[in-house]
């Protein structure tokens, strides 16, 4: 049976923590940004983790 390949995209978005949960950065940090407020693009700039009722979908596209 061939190898598994790791999603692409996925690999590009999230990261695995040392105690294994994933880790992901926030969207709508991009663009559009003098309508938010400082205390909004603050918070956007910080990471983190993936809900679990998502965590397990992501682990299968990561190939863990």
């Amino acid at each position: 049976m061939p190898k598994m390949k790791t999603h692409s995209s996925a690999k590009k978005r999230f990261a695995l923590t040392g105690t294994g949960k994933v880790k992901r950065f926030h969207a709508f940090h991009s663009h559009l940004m003098r309508k938010k407020t400082t205390t909004q693009k603050l918070g956007l700039r910080k990471s983190t983790l993936v809900s679990e009722a998502d965590e397990k979908r992501i682990l299968r596209l990561l190939c863990m």
